[in-house]
């Protein structure tokens, strides 16, 4: 094609290729078209969903997969808007998310009141409480340096979603800028300040009990293994937060692991004399629901400038989490093995007594159908549902990664983001596992999984309505409301997408889900089983 002949949306998909991206997700719509059309002239894998905000958990899991930007492609006003859920997620995250959206014509911007179809008085306000950034096109030649600058911004620490728009007009007029075949968005280091290092360093080779609690931050930065220098370093045991599974290996001799809704590892981290706190804001769930108390001193490294300190007094780095623990490990004292294992040992057995004498025993037998059903390498992606609940405390990740939507917490997550994480890597199968509530959120995505082929093991938990609604709402009010659903036959609903589904039990979980795991090609595993949720110590006074 000639160069006359190029329009807007070429400057478009040509940047996001020369900036670095290969896959890019989305859903058409009339305003978008002019991106939509020069993605057949583009090297661009598309993937394209049935629901915009699914097409968001989808790059929200490609980000998280790879550490690379994941372009999201969708239409103006209501497109733009079904993808709000998914890109708060995105934001809770630190998801490198690009936004793209097409928006009314340029004689249309700025609240004018044109009838423009799919008008907004101002689409980007809608984003601006959500993403890290908005970014406004207005000319073909704008292009190239906005999707640049927006890239930039989402890789930057903390990561996350950002947003840019792009008007009709623009993306379909014929353009005279020349293909563009460079471009460059390096994101900025946020390295820690020497003086604070020294004074952690000071702090921790001070302590007689050291602890470290690693979040998400650690994880999105890869810094398992400065974290693990780290720990062995100072003898200090090492609890997870639940977006920080994987951070550090679950079976190690320092491992608390992240069973951080119970009292008896909040009281643990409380006894520490130096907390260390990486990559974690202590929010509502990394801190057993806001009841942690710490006695000792806490030091916090946090990307998120707007987390460092926001609940608890501490000496605040603010770094990304990897080159600050670089920095850490490199200067604190070697210390003998002393107790800490042993303490690390004693808590998880206290922790393990607890859940043993709660009758939870079918609960515990499907986690670990499940666990011995996944390959070791294989990512899962978890819907907010009682069997993810009991994951967030109690699933070892092993070599792949875990995610769930626990940072937003809204429903439909799971099956869309592993569609994502199949579409980086389809030669490892995925597992995403939802309630039959939550499952519906996403179910017109079987005819993405099946289009595409991809190798994703979707396992239903069906307890016939919102289980852990159904939970909550019997102990606060004695009996639930709105929470019994009515629902499809599954397993039919699967095959009729053309998608292999079976119906199972618990005693038959691992082998199904393992079966299903092996097969090419998406696939469906549906337990009925009505599950509950081990007690909660929260509740109860600290003192």
């Amino acid at each position: 094609m000639s160069t006359a002949q190029r329009n807007g949306g070429d400057l478009v998909v040509e940047s996001l290729a020369a900036l670095g991206a290969s896959t890019v997700f989305g859903l058409p719509g009339q305003h978008a078209l002019g991106t939509f059309d020069a993605l057949r002239r583009s090297p661009l894998e598309y993937v394209g969903l049935r629901v915009e905000n699914n097409a968001g958990f989808a790059a929200d899991a490609y980000a998280r997969i790879t550490g690379q930007v994941a372009p999201l492609l969708v239409s103006t006003g209501p497109g733009a808007l079904m993808t709000l859920a998914a890109l708060q997620e995105a934001a809770a995250a630190s998801a490198p998310v690009l936004g793209i959206s097409s928006q009314v014509p340029t004689a249309g911007l700025g609240g004018g009141r044109h009838g423009y179809l799919h008008e907004l008085t101002d689409q980007k306000a809608s984003f601006r409480d959500v993403v890290k950034s908005v970014h406004t096109v207005r000319t073909a030649s704008q292009i190239p340096s906005a999707l640049a600058a927006a890239w930039a911004s989402a890789l930057e620490a903390p990561c996350g979603p950002v947003w840019l728009e792009i008007p009709q007009d623009v993306l379909l007029a014929p353009t005279s800028v020349p293909p563009v075949v460079s471009l460059s968005a390096q994101p900025r280091t946020l390295a820690p300040r020497a003086e604070l290092i020294a004074e952690a360093v000071a702090l921790l080779d001070g302590a007689e009990r050291p602890v470290i609690l690693a979040g998400g931050g650690v994880v999105r930065a890869g810094a398992q293994a400065e974290l693990r220098a780290l720990a062995e370093k100072l003898d200090a045991p090492v609890a997870t937060t639940f977006g920080g599974k994987g951070a550090f290996p679950w079976e190690h001799r320092l491992s608390v692991q992240s069973w951080l809704e119970d009292r008896y590892t909040t009281d643990f981290l409380e006894d520490a004399d130096v907390l260390l706190v990486v990559g974690s804001g202590l929010g509502e769930l990394s801190s057993n629901y806001h009841t942690f108390r710490p006695r000792g001193r806490v030091v916090q490294i946090e990307a998120d400038l707007g987390k460092l300190e926001s609940n608890h007094p501490a000496l605040g780095i603010h770094a990304d989490a990897r080159p600050a623990l670089h920095a850490l490990a490199a200067q604190v004292a070697q210390r003998p093995e002393g107790d800490a294992a042993k303490s690390a040992t004693e808590l998880l057995t206290r922790v393990r007594d607890r859940i043993a004498a709660q009758g939870l025993e079918l609960e515990q037998q499907v986690l670990t159908a499940v666990r011995s059903a996944l390959p070791d390498g294989s990512p899962s992606f978890w819907d907010m549902t009682i069997l993810a609940y009991w994951a967030w405390s109690a699933f070892d990740p092993r070599a792949g990664a875990m995610h769930t939507a626990q940072g937003a917490g809204g429903l439909g997550y799971g099956f869309p983001a592993a569609l994502g994480a199949a579409a980086a890597d389809r030669t490892t199968p995925v597992l995403a596992v939802s309630g039959d509530g939550g499952a519906m959120y996403s179910i017109a995505e079987l005819a993405t999984a099946r289009q595409y082929g991809l190798p994703v093991t979707w396992l239903i938990v069906d307890d016939g309505g919102y289980g852990i609604l159904r939970e909550y709402m019997t102990d606060a009010f004695g009996e639930a409301t709105a929470t019994e659903l009515a629902r499809p036959d599954f397993v039919a609903l699967a095959e009729s997408f053309g998608v292999p589904a079976v119906r199972t039990a618990p005693e038959r979980l691992g082998d199904d889900l393992a079966a299903a795991l092996a097969a090419p090609g998406p696939s469906v595993v549906v337990l009925p089983a009505l599950l509950r949720m081990f007690a909660p110590t929260h509740l109860a006074d600290p003192a």
